[in-house]
């Protein structure tokens, strides 16, 4: 670009210079039209005529090159705000329910006024009542007791039977009889005591009856009404030879 600011200017020298020497001529050519009319003093004065030339103006500096535009200062990249890291969502906070307050009125003061005094009557006692009695154990009829007794006594008479080894004293000498034992009997139907209630007449045959009752324990189970209580019983123990 300087290069060419320098040869605008020499072209614009040569213009200044062309055109002074085309007006040097031209200043030339009227007088030398001018001149033949005037006199001859003018024509002394021609050969005294002069041109004096202008020096060329000086060139005119040249002009500044532009200035480069100041740059912009250029804006530092704008960095997007930090996006917020997702925060775990505290779990749902089950809703309290509030009671709602209750107002309560208190109610005004009680005026008490003393009543006056009334004699009391003197306390009487009063029996307790005495706890109903537990109720008793139905007592079967006493004859149905009977019945039960004679068939328990049969029962027994059979078992004792079993048991039965009739003495060789009384079989050498023939002796027969009944010998009646008697047999206390508890709610268990365990035998307590047993005596001979009535003899058969012989001894020998006696202490066999007893001895008949002691093998035959434990006793069958007595009938449904003697269960549960205590009963005496006669148990008939015969003796015959065959």
């Amino acid at each position: 670009m300087a290069s060419r600011l320098e040869t605008d200017h020499h072209h614009y020298v040569d213009s200044m210079l062309t055109g002074a020497l085309l007006l040097s001529l031209a200043l030339h050519a009227v007088t030398l039209a001018v001149l033949p009319g005037l006199p001859t003093a003018l024509n002394k004065t021609a050969d005294s005529l002069t041109v004096e030339l202008q020096p060329p103006p000086k060139p005119l500096p040249p002009p500044e090159p532009p200035k480069p535009a100041p740059e912009k200062p250029k804006e530092p990249p704008i960095k997007p705000p930090p996006q917020p890291k997702p925060q775990p969502m505290p779990p749902p906070r089950s809703e309290m329910i509030r009671p709602e307050p209750v107002h309560t009125t208190e109610p005004p003061p009680q005026v008490i006024t003393a009543l006056p005094k009334t004699e009391e009557p003197p306390p009487t006692f009063v029996a307790p009542i005495p706890p109903p009695e537990p109720p008793k154990p139905k007592v079967p009829p006493e004859q149905d007791l009977e019945i039960a007794r004679g068939n328990y006594g049969n029962l027994l008479s059979r078992e004792f039977a079993k048991h039965k080894q009739y003495p060789r004293l009384a079989q050498m000498r023939g002796w027969q009889g009944t010998s009646k034992v008697e047999l206390h009997i508890d709610a268990n139907g365990n035998i307590t005591s047993s005596a001979i209630s009535e003899s058969s007449g012989f001894e020998v045959l006696d202490k066999q009856a007893l001895e008949m009752v002691r093998k035959a324990s434990p006793l069958p189970l007595p009938p449904e009404v003697l269960r549960g209580r205590e009963f005496t019983i006669i148990v008939p123990v015969a003796f015959r030879l065959e």
